[in-house]
């Protein structure tokens, strides 16, 4: 009887033995890439998986969009300026079979494709073009690295530029370009303005010439002006015309 139950308890210890090795969960976002004595049989998931213990090999794959820090990279642009750039990409597993026979790890291939892929692109621009034309260069990079990725089943979504550091020299004479643009831009404001009230002026003193009764109009706005302001003395200039009938008499 002994015997008899050891026996059972070694029956359910293999029993359990064998559901934990043949029996695997998958979430949603996760697929299995099924191997059986070596040679692949595909993918399988997401729910409950049944493997042949010992027989059946599987590898799970993270099917979600990731997330990948470029470190920064030294670049040579085509002015010959050295830039340190980093950047990010996004990518997500879109066949599991070839990601996992197709390349051996390809976290670290995506990661190392993305390093020399954004020197040699940033090394055929010019730093005005990289400062300026970012989402092209963006595109750009996409579309090279969702290229050589395609036949490892990974799809790059997106790639973003996110810093550029700038040597301490250049980003001084950048500053210096910037301030000397601004004072040519005021300068240019004001001596169109000057150029404009220079049009009024003359356009007025048209008037006046024309017109001898907006000249005296103006001189008595003039007085009004004058009147307002709080002063103990007030010099009143008057036209040399109202002196003309006395200078006559006298002579």
């Amino acid at each position: 009887m002994e015997l008899f139950s050891g026996g059972m308890m070694f029956l359910v210890f293999i029993v359990v033995v064998f559901l934990f090795l043949s029996i695997k969960v998958l979430n949603e976002y996760e697929r299995g890439v099924i191997f059986r004595l070596g040679r692949i049989i595909g993918a399988k998931g997401p729910g409950l998986i049944i493997l042949i213990p010992v027989v059946d090999r599987m590898m799970r794959i993270d099917m979600r969009t990731i997330t990948l820090d470029v470190p920064p990279q030294d670049v040579i642009s085509k002015d010959n300026v050295t830039l340190k750039v980093n950047a990010v990409v996004y990518f997500r597993v879109i066949e599991p079979n070839r990601a996992v026979v197709e390349v051996e790890n390809y976290l670290l291939a995506t990661s190392k494709l993305a390093q020399t892929t954004l020197r040699s692109v940033l090394g055929q621009v010019e730093l005005d073009e990289l400062l300026s034309s970012r989402d092209s260069i963006n595109h750009r990079l996409q579309t090279i690295l969702d290229t050589q990725t395609e036949p490892w089943g990974v799809k790059v979504s997106n790639v973003e530029v996110k810093q550029i550091d700038l040597p301490i020299e250049l980003q001084r004479a950048m500053a210096r370009q910037a301030e000397a643009e601004r004072e040519r831009r005021a300068k240019v404001i004001a001596a169109e303005g000057e150029l404009q009230a220079s049009h009024k002026l003359s356009e007025a003193a048209h008037v006046m010439e024309t017109s001898p009764v907006s000249l005296q109009l103006r001189y008595l706005q003039t007085l009004r002006e004058m009147s307002n302001e709080h002063t103990t003395n007030m010099i009143i200039p008057l036209p040399m015309e109202l002196f003309t009938p006395f200078i006559a008499h006298k002579k």
